[in-house]
């Protein structure tokens, strides 16, 4: 409620006004002082400092006035005896989602708001959820738009009073008060929004002193985009970008906006400008007005009047009718209609914001009261045709055209009967249509749309939907005004139709192609309209009989008025087998001829219907119409398409060929290509059948061809008869065959539907989304598919990808007809095929029988006598003969098939009388006259159907020849009423059989036969290998020893027992590296090469990308820059592991030389493709692999491994010198002498290092004496690749330019190694696969590849660089040689540790004269230690960050129980921190379940580094995780109990253990200070997304932008990374990254996802994939529907539901880092040539 500081003054101002003789006088003079100074003045206010100003100066003495109180008090005595409305009355926004019951909707317009749906009865029945397009409300409540469940659990008020009308009344004084000051302020808001004198207010409130200030306002449009006026705004009113887009966004969004304030004079200016602008870009010039201040200032009160209103009704049901007794009472004395009228008619003239308002009202006020909904209907459709004159003209979308309200009024079905009855609102609507469309009709009064206006044409075509809701529900009951008026409609209907009856005739064009294709898309566009308002109009006339009589007259009356395509010439005979036809002569291919005829078609809907009701008979002149006249138009429709199918329009153009695909489409069929069959059927059924078919092949132009009379050489002229032939034939079997219509035989729609769908799933098995298209939609969008699928077809669930399919029962295949009306040409051979196919795999002929048909009703059985004419077995003979004389031009065999099916159809029609009559009743003889005439020429039916059978080219046919021959004798027998099946025994089922045992036994003995023949040649080349052998023994005795390339030899037992045992990969025990040849083959060249350090580089394709796959601490970027002391990120990865470099490979190999060849050829042709760019970032290296597309952006160097056998015997000797001790002792020498000779003059505190030290200083160059060798060498290829990949990893992962030079670059090859292998390490644990045998080969290839180009790293970069960071890591395990700003023990990760000092260590033996690097036993003893210190360490990392420890119960205390305990008081004393009493077996457990990640990751890096095979346990996923961990103790050379390593080595560690504890990062993290990971980390996944995909809706509904305040559409976007939600493609959320503006999902994938992002679009029900700024894709949402079908942007709006296992598969793209190669291979197939703007997401 309003308050305000001056409530004193509202209450007295209120009483003046009460008490003055001239209320409205005192109420307009008090505005006109307040209103100027609140709004429009000189500084400009905050929008809340005017709204405070509003409530409390204006809106509180209105509430005073209204309640004679203060307002507070007034409401809550209201509030006491109101109770809640029925209606809920929500006003839908653009992009809202809404719901409709399938099972209960009155029709698909009743739909519920998100939050009533969900409290309703329906949520568990069939619904329909989708976007709306705004401007509807919500149903709930509203008793006549449900069959049952109007009110949700909010809105029901209770059986008792759910049907009662809702009466509150008020005080007589409160109501006569609102009405009072409604009627005063209601008129101040309409001459507001109606006013258009801009410069000058109405008499009474003209302000004393005229201010001087104008406002030079902008209004919206739909011509000018948001550059466009940016530009114009710029360029004219002196405005920068920024506020120029703030103008235009609220231009938009508002409708207007005052772009400057200023004199008369500078306004003028301003405006001319603008225009002037915006005329150079656009033709039309931007709408601009000058407005002067008090004017904008009382219009833009007017405005939060109106949104006063809609608060002030919303508090009582008395208010609500007050105001609507006022907006709709009309003034005797003036002519001008009521407020509300004025309103609705100067809609268009009103700017968005407006129009929102007096939209929003009516809404609230007169839709929720039904007497007041019905007067304003009236209303409505009294202004009918001006408001749609209106919006026709105007630009803006219909969603904010009042013209939007007849969908709430008409689509009431108690109301749409009324507005009939009372304003025969049918003839209102269909005049305002033909008004608008009259200036397309021609001097025929046809419609002829050349040169139409498109847009203007849409608009026209939406009025068609108010005549759909008017119609869409029948009435049960009728009265006799309601007869009279809906006839009344129904006349001016027809004239409609008349108008496009015969409209847009086409003529066969000769000679030369047509010159300018003519319009026919607006012809088939007023079709679509119209095909359910047809229907519907025949469903209302088939509720009472004496409508459907009249309407029948009407519709033959208005047909006989139509002159379209005339006959040019008189009747005359036509002579066919002693049959005269006397009809008038009319050629297709010669004469005009048009697609249009709905009256035509009406008729013969009607007709059915009346036949089916019985209310023919009532019919007085039933035979006065020449049935042959009524088929005259619809079978030179059919011919059209026949001669169009037969080439012979092809100089007509495209036009035509459309026109006849979507006559017979099934988005028109059922009112166009079904209905004159229909009509064909009626004549049919009425005419002489010998008569019926001369006129078929008259209209053909076959007569002659037929008789006998005309014969030609020229082959397209033979291929036209056939072709035509063909067609004509198929007509036959259609109006013969096709009964599925209710009326023509006894079947109910769902057995019509049944057969669609029988006959879809014939092609091959569908989805269900693609059944629904394939069948015709009722009025209310339904195709009845659900009701009788399961009858018909079960239902094959999807996989992973895909969708699920029905497929037909068998049992329904009998009803398969191969020539089915409805299949198109493609379709038609599919079902063929597909049916054949399935014939011959389950060993049946390959006869496609016409199944048998339902029985004609009795109107209709003549149709059946067709079949059994002279002229249709004169027809067949001419056929068949020309096939049994095998005159190759003149037959077909789809000819041939054709008059076969039409055969089977007749025999089995006499078949099927037989059975039901005796013989002597039967007058069907198809089967005497087939045999009989012709038979002494040996030309019968019969006779040629024998000889056909010898016919080569007609050996597909052979079976159904059979087939028709057996119901020949089957036909006979039944004749004679003899048994067929003794001589159909002998005849036919046992040459079948003996023919199928021949088949059999004939494949067998070819199968054996090749059997032999292969042994055959097996044994020669085996003869031919062995003399190859003998006489070349000199090559073979040379071999290697290692076999063959890629077989291993057979190990010896014993040498296979050693292998075993030295499964260990670290240490003095470690197993040798087999000594493996490695042949490959380049994917480009095809030439095989092995792999070798000195040989030309075999190279990798690879793809390098930052990832936070693995993170921590989602939404924390690490900055990628050192801090002047070298120890910041990169060198030292912290344990949350924020951000990543991973490098993948699709495994596929190249030549380096291949490769870059390759590479600059895809440079080059790229820059020349528009489309490649999108997919390709030319700058940034990137490629698609050759092979498989993947997207990479470089190439990893094979690097083979070293063979090695291990000097064991050397290793124990110098195990004993070099203990961990005394290997610190060296490593501390050896870094200080390093130092010293490379003059480093930094502070080092090595000094501190003797307490580790036993007797004696080790000398600087000690470590060289335990052994020394020269490095590898590599070729110049090979070290060229090495640069060219970590010059990419260190340029991707930093995000730095490329700079092979940098010492970090050695850094960041270690750390891809490091986070890779984590990668992979945390897809085996997830996926539960062991660790070692499960990985897919290309990751496997990835994975020693990087590992050993990370090993090359060091010997080719400055020895001296890697040295520092190899003293730099180590400083973080030896505190004593660090340097500050060392990190702890808490803030690296060690395994990204162990990596680097495994990597870098060997560069400690280079000398100055001589390169040297580690022999194999210091290597050993080096990652021996390094492991070790670094186990170590990490377990105290554990130990440290852990608080939760889990008591484990039971058992004594185990050795390593204790050993845990131990370390665990040793800790807790040099931490000062109380560990609670925890068991040792507890600590145990905690440490060695947080180590186990490590561990797996370690035995992965050691495998790829040595060659060293792993132990079994690590191969198999059914070990225990106790085998597990022994089994990776083992191999890396670590005691099974780890915690014995603290024991071991207590004097060494003891030192650096208390060192460790002590770092003042340790104390603040355990005080808390400083968050810290906790192990093991978490397994990252995708959220959890809720099963139900309402559920989403629900939460995207109640989404607030938080930095938006309006409430318009929104695409909430939810990252599936961490869930958070976005406001996607939405100017209010733009943000700057690196000087760019980009949208919310660009800017939180760079910190969420380094770059990478995986959003769901809710709204649209689609995953967005993203890869960086200026690219992305699109993915299947993992939600499917109940028929295994996902729904993108919701278009069938079926209930969804999570699947699983496709959310998975999401999961697995994210953790395989797959995501790039996904967008790479979604943008290489869908070609785009225009970039979607990804970084405006």
């Amino acid at each position: 409620m309003a308050e305000g500081e001056n409530s004193v003054n509202g209450l007295e101002l209120s009483k003046e006004w009460l008490e003055a003789t001239d209320m409205r006088g005192e109420l307009l003079r008090y505005l006109r002082e307040q209103v100027p100074q609140i709004f429009c003045v000189r500084t400009e206010r905050s929008p809340q400092e005017e709204e405070e100003l509003m409530q409390s100066r204006l809106l509180h003495p209105l509430e005073c006035f209204l309640f004679g109180e203060d307002p507070l008090e007034g409401l809550e005595k209201l509030k006491q005896g109101s109770t809640s409305s029925q209606l809920c009355g929500r006003v839908f926004k653009e992009g809202e989602t809404v719901y409709s019951c399938r099972d209960c909707a009155i029709d698909p317009t009743c739909v519920m708001c998100m939050d009533c749906f969900q409290d309703s009865v329906h949520k568990s029945h069939r619904y329909k959820m989708h976007a709306s397009s705004g401007g509807g409300f919500c149903d709930c409540g509203d008793v006549e738009a449900w069959k049952i469940g109007p009110c949700c659990s909010k809105h029901d008020p209770g059986a008792a009073t759910s049907m009662v009308t809702e009466e509150c009344l008020l005080e007589p004084e409160l109501y006569e008060r609102a009405e009072k000051l409604f009627r005063e302020l209601l008129h101040y808001v309409t001459d507001f929004l109606v006013w258009e004198e801009s410069l000058e207010l109405p008499a009474e409130l003209q302000p004393r002193n005229k201010d001087s200030a104008y406002y030079c306002v902008l209004y919206n449009d739909e011509h000018h985009s948001y550059d466009h006026v940016i530009y114009t705004l710029q360029r004219s009113v002196n405005c920068n970008e920024a506020e120029a887009q703030t103008h235009t966004t609220l231009i938009d969004k508002e409708g207007r906006r005052a772009v400057k304030r200023g004199t008369l004079r500078s306004c003028q200016q301003a405006k001319d400008l603008i225009r002037s602008n915006s005329e150079h870009i656009s033709l039309q010039p931007l709408r601009v007005e000058i407005l002067h201040a008090a004017v904008m200032a009382h219009q833009t009160f007017a405005l939060r009047l109106g949104s006063w209103f809609q608060k002030i009704i919303g508090f009582s049901v008395g208010f609500r009718q007050a105001f609507c007794q006022v907006a709709l009472e009309t003034n005797p004395e003036s002519d001008w209609p009521c407020l509300i009228s004025r309103l609705m008619l100067h809609d268009a003239r009103m700017f968005k914001g407006a129009r929102k308002i007096v939209h929003e009202l009516i809404f609230c006020s007169m839709l929720m009261e039904t007497e007041f909904k019905r007067l304003f209907a009236l209303e409505f459709t009294k202004h009918f045709k001006q408001l749609q004159k209106d919006f026709i003209n105007d630009d803006h979308e219909r969603s904010i055209s009042i013209t939007a309200l007849s969908v709430q009024i008409f689509t009431v079905p108690t109301l749409a009967r009324q507005l009939i009855e009372e304003a025969n609102v049918i003839k209102v609507i269909v005049d305002t249509v033909m008004e608008l469309l009259r200036e397309h009709l021609d001097i025929h009064n046809r419609f002829f749309f050349l040169g139409y206006n498109g847009d203007k044409f849409s608009r026209i075509q939406v009025i068609f939907h108010d005549l759909r809701y008017i119609l869409i529900s029948k009435p049960t009951i009728w009265t006799e005004d309601l007869r009279t008026q809906f006839i009344e409609g129904f006349k001016v209907f027809l004239g409609l139709l008349q108008c496009m009856q015969g409209m847009e005739e086409v003529k066969r064009q000769f000679g030369q192609h047509i010159a300018v294709e003519p319009e026919w898309e607006p012809g088939f566009s007023l079709q679509i309209q119209l095909r359910h308002i047809l229907a519907m109009f025949q469903d209302w006339c088939f509720s009472d009989d004496e409508i459907l009589l009249l309407a029948f007259k009407e519709c033959r009356k208005a047909l006989m008025q139509c002159n379209n395509q005339p006959f040019q010439r008189d009747a005359s005979d036509y002579y066919m087998c002693k049959h005269i036809l006397h009809v008038r002569p009319y050629k297709v291919s010669q004469q005009p001829i048009s697609i249009h005829l709905p009256i035509s078609r009406l008729l013969a809907g009607l007709h059915v219907l009346l036949c089916r009701t019985g209310a023919i008979e009532r019919l007085d002149d039933i035979e006065s119409l020449d049935p042959s006249l009524l088929a005259e138009h619809p079978l030179r429709c059919v011919v059209l398409a026949a001669q169009v199918s037969a080439d012979m329009w092809r100089r007509n153009g495209l036009s035509l060929v459309s026109q006849v695909y979507y006559y017979q489409d099934v988005k028109c069929r059922d009112e166009m290509y079904d209905k004159d069959i229909l009509m064909l059927q009626i004549a049919a059924s009425k005419m002489d059948p010998n008569h019926f078919l001369m006129l078929i092949l008259l209209r053909f132009e076959l007569f002659d061809y037929f008789n006998g009379s005309c014969s030609s050489k020229d082959q397209d002229e033979l291929m036209q008869w056939n072709r035509l032939t063909e067609e004509m034939l198929y007509l036959i079997i259609v109006i013969v065959g096709e009964r599925y219509v209710p009326g023509i035989s006894h079947v109910t729609k769902e057995d019509v539907t049944m057969r669609e769908v029988i006959h879809l799933l014939c092609i091959e098995p569908m989805a269900h989304s693609s059944l629904v298209k394939g069948l015709p939609e009722n009025q209310c969008d339904e195709t009845g598919l659900e009701t009788v699928i399961t009858k018909v077809a079960t239902f094959k669930k999807p996989g992973v990808s895909g969708h699920g399919l029905y497929e037909v029962k068998k049992e329904r295949l009998v009803e398969f007809n191969p020539f089915f009306y409805h299949y198109s040409r493609s379709q038609h051979s599919k079902a063929e095929e597909s049916q054949k196919k399935r014939r011959i795999q389950e060993s049946n002929d390959k006869a496609l029988r016409p199944p048998v048909p339902p029985a004609f009703c009795p109107a209709f059985s003549s149709i059946a006598r067709l079949l059994c004419s002279d002229i249709i077995i004169h027809i067949l003979r001419s056929v068949l003969q020309k096939a049994a004389e095998d005159r190759a031009t003149h037959w077909t065999e789809a000819m041939i098939q054709r008059a076969l099916h039409l055969i089977g159809q007749a025999l089995l029609e006499e078949k099927i009388q037989l059975e039901d009559c005796s013989v002597e009743e039967v007058t069907f003889d198809f089967s005497l006259k087939a045999r009989i005439i012709g038979s002494e020429h040996g030309k019968s039916v019969f006779i040629l159907l024998s000889k056909i059978k010898a016919v080569p080219s007609l050996e597909a046919q052979k079976d159904m020849v059979k087939w028709v021959l057996q119901m020949f004798e089957i036909v006979k027998c039944l004749r004679e009423k003899s048994s067929p099946s003794a001589s159909m025994s002998t005849e036919t089922t046992r040459p079948e059989e003996s023919s199928q045992d021949k088949e059999k036994a004939e494949r067998k003995r070819k199968a054996e036969a090749a059997k032999l023949h292969r042994q055959k040649i097996m044994a020669q080349m085996s003869a031919m290998q062995k003399v190859f052998i003998e006489s070349n023994k000199m090559l073979y005795d040379n071999m290697p020893e290692s076999g063959t390339q890629g077989e291993l030899v057979p190990a010896t037992e014993s040498s296979a027992m050693e292998q075993m045992e030295l499964s260990v990969a670290v240490g003095p025990h470690r197993g040798s590296t087999p000594a493996e040849r490695e042949v490959l083959t380049c994917i480009l060249c095809q030439e095989e090469q092995e792999v070798a350090a000195q040989a030309q580089a075999m190279v990798l394709t690879a793809c390098v990308q930052r990832s936070t796959v693995l993170t921590q601490c989602r939404g924390k970027i690490l900055t990628n820059r050192e801090d002047g002391t070298g120890t910041s990120y990169p060198l030292f990865m912290s344990p949350e592991l924020a951000v990543g470099t991973h490098t993948g490979s699709c495994g596929h190999v190249m030549h380096a030389t291949c490769w870059q060849k390759y590479f600059e050829a895809v440079q080059n042709t790229t820059r020349n493709r528009l489309h490649a760019e999108l997919i390709i970032d030319l700058e940034n290296g990137e490629y698609l692999c050759p092979l498989c597309k993947s997207l990479c952006n470089t190439v990893i160097p094979l690097v083979p491994l070293e063979p090695l056998m291990f000097d064991y015997e050397n290793a124990e000797i110098i195990g004993q010198h070099l203990t961990l001790p005394r290997w610190i002792q060296i490593l501390s020498a050896r870094i200080k002498g390093l130092k010293s000779v490379t003059q480093d003059n930094e502070a080092s505190s090595a000094h501190g290092d003797t307490g580790l030290c036993g007797e004696g200083q080790p000398d600087f160059r000690s470590i060289l004496s335990y052994g020394v060798q020269e490095p590898r060498k590599f070729s110049d290829s090979m070290t060229e690749m090495l640069v060219v990949c970590a010059t990419t990893v260190h340029r991707v992962g930093l995000q730095t330019v490329p700079n092979e030079l940098c010492p970090l670059v050695p850094i960041m090859a270690w750390n891809t190694c490091a986070f890779t292998i984590q990668a992979i390490e945390n897809i085996l644990q997830v996926e539960d696969k062991p660790l070692f045998g499960s990985l897919q080969n290309r990751q496997l290839a990835g994975l020693k590849a990087i590992v050993q180009f990370s090993a090359a790293q060091r010997l080719k970069s400055s020895q001296a660089v890697i040295q520092r960071h190899f003293a730099e890591m180590l400083g973080v395990l030896l505190p004593a040689m660090s340097r500050k700003n060392c990190p702890s023990v808490l803030e690296v990760d060690f395994f990204h540790l162990l990596v680097g000092l495994v990597l870098s260590i060997p560069s400690l033996y280079q000398e100055e004269a001589v390169d040297l690097e580690p022999s194999a036993v210091s290597s050993a003893y080096n990652h021996l230690h390094i492991l070790h210190l670094i186990t170590m360490a990490h377990m105290l990392q554990i130990l440290l960050s852990s608080t939760d420890f889990v008591a484990v119960t039971g058992g004594e205390e185990t050795e390593e129980a204790r050993a845990a305990a131990e370390l665990c008081s040793t800790v807790s004393h040099h931490t000062g921190r109380l560990i609670p009493d925890v068991s040792g077996s507890a600590v145990a457990e905690r440490v060695k379940r947080g180590l186990e990640p490590f561990l797996r990751c370690a035995a992965l890096f050691f495998n790829s580094l040595t060659g060293v095979h792993p132990p079994e346990e690590l191969s198999s996923a059914a070990v225990s995780s106790q085998a597990q961990m022994e089994g990776l103790c083992s191999y890396l050379a670590l005691p099974s109990n780890v915690f014995q390593l603290f024991q071991e080595h207590r004097d060494s560690v003891a030192p650096l253990l208390r060192r460790w504890c002590v770092s003042p990062a340790v104390t603040k993290a355990l005080n808390g200070k400083i968050q810290t990971a906790r192990y093991p980390r978490r397994r990252n996944r995708l959220i959890d997304l809720p099963e139900d995909y309402s559920a989403l809706l629900n939460q995207a509904s109640h989404f607030q932008c938080p930095k938006s305040t309006d409430d318009e559409r929104k695409r909430p976007t939810l990252c599936l990374f961490c869930g958070a939600m976005l406001c996607s493609q939405s100017s209010c959320c733009l943000s700057q990254l690196d000087g760019e503006d980009v949208g919310a999902c660009t800017a939180h994938a760079a910190t969420c996802g380094a770059g990478v992002g995986m959003f769901l679009r809710i709204r649209e029900c689609e995953i967005i994939l993203m890869a960086s700024r200026t690219r992305g894709s699109t993915y299947p949402a993992p939600y499917l529907d109940d028929y295994g079908e996902t729904d993108p942007r919701l278009g069938r709006g079926n209930p969804l539901h999570l699947c699983p296992e496709r959310y998975k598969k999401l999961n697995q793209l994210w953790r395989q880092h797959c995501i790039l190669e996904e967008i790479a291979r979604s943008l290489e197939v869908v070609n785009v040539m225009f970039a979607f703007e990804w970084q405006m997401l």
